[in-house]
């Protein structure tokens, strides 16, 4: 009963925070067992403390894997249906194709961290958790994320000139973001964010 309930609720190779789980009649403790039993005849597979997953089925003999990323996406980037933080740093610059390095480890901001920085362990991976200048938001989080990113371009970027601005302008086309929506942000960065952005050939009213 408890299985087919999450795989109504959450799919096969979605992560499964058993915070999350509220099955009626059940309970935390009840749910806990379950889900050990679930997981010892394969039918959950563990992530991390705390997160598991339905695995599909697949022709290798260890099943399929859960995405770091949908995990991070769900723990740190969303608080239920609404924007909380944003991916930062050099996956960021590479995602953006300024660079092609490819962190070990991944680096987040999140109205949910407490401190201004913090790693914590997520299965085999490191999360550098950052908290935001400002509260995310759904309305905000691109521009942050931008202009974290230029606050320290020079050291995530392999490009220069007119390729590092051909990306970052791209980047704002296609998430229709103009220089007055990154105006507003600015006096919550060091004054080096002026020099940057007139730098990469952003301080012209774009």
């Amino acid at each position: 009963m408890l299985y087919d309930y999450l795989k109504k609720k959450f799919g096969e190779d979605e992560p499964i925070f058993i915070a999350d789980i509220q099955y009626e009649g059940m309970s935390m403790n009840c749910i806990r067992q379950q889900i050990k039993k679930l997981t010892d005849n394969g039918m959950l597979k563990r992530y991390d403390t705390g997160i598991y997953f339905i695995p599909k089925k697949s022709v290798f003999q260890s099943g399929s894997q859960l995405s770091r990323d949908k995990v991070i996406e769900l723990k740190y980037l969303k608080d239920g249906n609404l924007r909380c933080g944003y991916i930062t740093g050099v996956l960021f610059a590479n995602q953006l194709g300024l660079t092609t390095q490819v962190p070990v480890n991944c680096e987040v901001v999140t109205n949910k961290a407490t401190n201004d920085y913090r790693e914590v362990k997520l299965a085999s991976s490191t999360v550098i958790l950052r908290r935001p200048r400002v509260e995310v938001t759904e309305e905000n989080y691109r521009q942050l994320q931008l202009l974290d990113l230029i606050k320290e371009i020079d050291f995530y970027s392999e490009k220069d000139g007119d390729e590092r601005l051909r990306r970052l302008t791209a980047y704002m086309k296609a998430c229709e973001i103009g220089f007055e929506d990154l105006k507003e942000y600015l006096p919550y960065y060091p004054d080096k964010i002026y020099k940057n952005m007139y730098e990469v050939g952003l301080l012209v009213g774009k």
